[in-house]
């Protein structure tokens, strides 16, 4: 018999009429803002599979908005998004895109900073208003949305993995689990913590200079 959590049988609370189409579309934006590093001034979501067909109709483009804007699922003021947005100066677009073998309610998310910055995030809203992040500037990652997360890229080289377990083991955590993707010789190292990190651990790993990236992700409510 499978196992099923309370949020899997009830669903979300949420503001919307579809779990995956708002609530999983807020997350995946509300993870894009959280992993931006820089403060961004646009935002253009390119929208794949039934998030095309039924953005309007189902709130995805006031849910994507929110989200960016930091507003959670449950909140009401998604619904008044677009002055938000607004009021916030954020400049934003909507693009239809077929973005590949994704799953179909997938958007990928640039934002646009001073200058020539830009980040890139794609996630998937796969049911329940369940989210998976699948790319960050191009390179393939892992987040479920499940754990705390340190999500680190830099160039490939030995003991990485090592060095920064040792870090999340002296300060008494237990590592879920460790995925890392490569790409040329860029490694994306996802490691799944079992409670959320402290500020302390969250400094030391963050300011190693062993990184091109990194941040920490909190599970997004």
């Amino acid at each position: 018999m499978n196992d099923y959590s309370l949020f899997q049988v009830m669903g979300p609370i949420m503001v919307g009429p579809s779990s995956s189409h708002t609530a999983g579309a807020c997350r995946i934006a509300n993870a894009a803002r959280n992993l931006c590093p820089f403060p961004f001034k646009k935002a253009t979501f390119y929208l794949h599979g039934s998030f095309l067909m039924t953005y309007k109709g189902h709130g995805t483009d006031r849910a994507l908005l929110a989200g960016i804007l930091g507003i959670k699922p449950d909140d009401d003021r998604i619904i008044q998004s677009f002055a938000y947005a607004k009021e916030a100066g954020l400049d934003y677009k909507f693009i239809k895109q077929d973005l590949g073998e994704v799953h179909p309610n997938s958007v990928k998310i640039i934002l646009e900073g001073e200058g020539d910055q830009e980040f890139e995030l794609m996630g998937s809203s796969i049911g329940g208003g369940n989210i998976e992040l699948i790319e960050l500037d191009g390179y393939e990652i892992s987040f479920k949305n499940q754990f705390p997360t340190f999500i680190l890229q830099y160039p490939e080289q030995k003991g990485v993995i090592a060095h920064v377990s040792r870090f999340i083991s002296d300060a008494g955590y237990n590592i879920e689990s460790i995925d890392t993707k490569k790409k040329g010789k860029k490694v994306t190292l996802s490691i799944e913590l079992t409670h959320p990190a402290d500020e302390d651990l969250k400094e030391k790993v963050l300011s190693s200079p062993l990184f091109d990236f990194a941040r920490y992700l909190d599970t997004v409510d």
